[in-house]
């Protein structure tokens, strides 16, 4: 995989993925940015939940299920000194419908154990838990 990224001025750059879409990043005005774009930890934090949430579906509709909704709750802690990289990443996966909890609780732990590329790229520690309809999954992941 190959993309460009380009100076904007100041703090901005903007990317050209190889999909063709655009992306946005920029700094905060405290360290000389603009706000014009997302910070590159927020669309890590975002690729992080957007890759193992693409697994997610992708398994649970190889096993003939399909949540009613789904969302992700991500936190990521960083290291207070520099390159302050993200020492911890905790996801709560939030499913609704008829979905059996065991397939569930399958399917999260397959991608976040083998198929997620894009957490396995990170040296964070990546924790996981769920709930379904609401009530809290008996297990971390």
């Amino acid at each position: 995989m190959e993309l460009t990224v380009k100076w904007d001025q100041k703090m901005a750059f903007s990317g050209q993925t190889p999909s063709g879409h655009e992306l946005k990043m920029d700094a905060s005005p405290e360290v000389g940015g603009e706000n014009t774009g997302a910070r590159p930890t927020e669309l890590l934090l975002n690729a992080v939940a957007g890759c193992t949430g693409i697994d997610i579906i992708s398994i649970l509709t190889k096993m003939r299920l399909q949540p009613e909704s789904f969302q992700m709750d991500v936190k990521g802690s960083r290291a207070d000194d520099h390159p302050k990289r993200f020492t911890t990443i905790s996801i709560h996966y939030a499913l609704e419908g008829d979905l059996p909890e065991d397939k569930v609780v399958r399917a999260i732990q397959l991608s976040k154990d083998k198929y997620c590329s894009v957490s396995h790229s990170l040296n964070a520690e990546i924790s996981a838990s769920y709930s379904l309809n609401g009530v809290k999954g008996k297990q971390d992941i």
